[in-house]
């Protein structure tokens, strides 16, 4: 066995507008509605946890968890500008109760991609007031409910939130404007580093980081100095301009999926008999461990905590073998030296895959549409027996 520190946490993952339904008042609501975008359903009721939680963080215990990263919802919480839901922010704090009623560590995320309609509507992130804004809602949030947190993250994703929001056009606003993109990071960036003061010195005590989107980016030719130079160019604006923004945090969360294979020219397709899965991208578990090395690195060490890594498919056996072979990755970084405090699998739930819609199939646990029954899938108890051995059987890597 290859066993894995003591104190190494063990999360599932979810973000409010994926799996708690009828968030009606942010922008993915309307973007979802909108005509012509490339939604291919709206997220409707999606897996009722608004309503469902206690039924979820049972089942999420009972597996031998430790923690469960959740989003609150800052639609729901601040409506309409200045006007803050105390009903809302009463609910996230029963989250929070009922999560370490559960003997499960809440780490509470503050954006995941949704932002309310009227603040997107009266500028979005690429107005500069947003960073009050956001600022403010996390102030009023961890007054709230700060004493039962027990780890932050800031923004999800930030860099995924501005190149699809203004590069790609498949996020809100959908508007392709370079300016407008750069404008957006450094806004998140200038959210992240306000909030995260907000955070530590509001309610409570607990970690604060960021999350963010990391591919492991390989050069084609490996030697070839033009297609490294594009790789270097590519990786410093979608990853090292957020990730050097945060050194001296608490912790910097790594979230990965696979590789991106880049040419002298830019980013190229899969490689020619590699899998490529439902998403579009390539079945390669081993980004794991090359991402978490990076983060390490630009951070200038950085605790690296594995806030997201899992597999969308319709194969359980399949997902078993990614993640047993990007745990073994982990392991590797570990007796590297590296600082990785735990990892997360994306995700509990099947649940809404923004504009892929409920195709994608990333939960250890299956959600049945019709009648919202819950069934934990084999992966799940395979998971669960890595997590309550706290180890890893060294066998063939998946």
């Amino acid at each position: 066995m290859r066993r894995f520190p003591e104190g190494f946490r063990w999360g599932t993952a979810t973000a409010a507008h994926q799996v708690e339904g009828n968030n009606v008042n942010n922008d993915w609501w309307e973007w979802e509605h909108r005509e012509g975008t490339v939604c291919v359903e709206p997220s409707g009721d999606a897996c009722d946890q608004y309503h469902r939680y206690p039924e979820d963080l049972r089942l999420l215990s009972a597996l031998g968890f430790d923690n469960y990263r959740f989003s609150v919802e800052w639609s729901r919480i601040e409506p309409e500008e200045g006007a803050f839901s105390k009903a809302a922010l009463d609910h996230y704090r029963r989250v929070c109760a009922e999560c370490l009623a559960n003997d499960l560590q809440p780490v509470v995320t503050f954006h995941h991609f949704t932002t309310p309609r009227w603040a997107a509507n009266d500028g979005g992130w690429h107005d500069a007031r947003i960073v009050d804004r956001f600022a403010r809602f996390c102030e009023r949030t961890v007054e709230h409910l700060g004493d039962l947190i027990g780890r932050a993250c800031t923004i999800n994703e930030p860099n995924v939130v501005s190149y699809i929001g203004y590069q790609v056009g498949v996020f809100p606003p959908g508007i392709l404007d370079a300016d407008l993109w750069r404008a957006s990071y450094e806004n998140m960036i200038a959210a992240h580093r306000r909030s995260y003061e907000v955070l530590k010195a509001g309610r409570g005590e607990f970690p604060v980081g960021l999350t963010l989107s990391m591919s492991d980016y390989q050069p084609v030719p490996a030697d070839d100095e033009k297609a490294i130079a594009t790789r270097d160019t590519i990786r410093y604006f979608a990853e090292d301009v957020f990730l050097e923004s945060c050194r001296g945090d608490d912790f910097i969360g790594v979230q990965t999926y696979s590789r991106t294979r880049v040419g002298p020219d830019g980013q190229l397709g899969p490689e020619e008999g590699v899998p490529v899965l439902v998403m579009g991208y390539e079945y390669y578990p081993e980004s794991l461990a090359a991402t978490i090395r990076r983060a390490w690195e630009v951070t200038e060490h950085v605790p690296v905590l594995v806030t997201e890594n899992g597999i969308g498919t319709d194969d359980d056996e399949q997902r078993r073998r990614y993640v047993e072979r990007a745990l073994h990755g982990v392991l590797d970084c570990l007796d590297e030296g590296i600082e990785v405090l735990g990892y997360t699998y994306w995700s509990l739930l099947d649940n809404f895959e923004w504009a892929f819609g409920y195709g994608p199939r990333f939960g250890l646990v299956e959600v049945d549409r019709r009648t919202q029954e819950r069934r934990v899938k084999p992966s799940a108890y395979w998971l669960s027996s890595v997590v309550q051995a706290n180890a890893l059987s060294d066998g063939s890597h998946g």
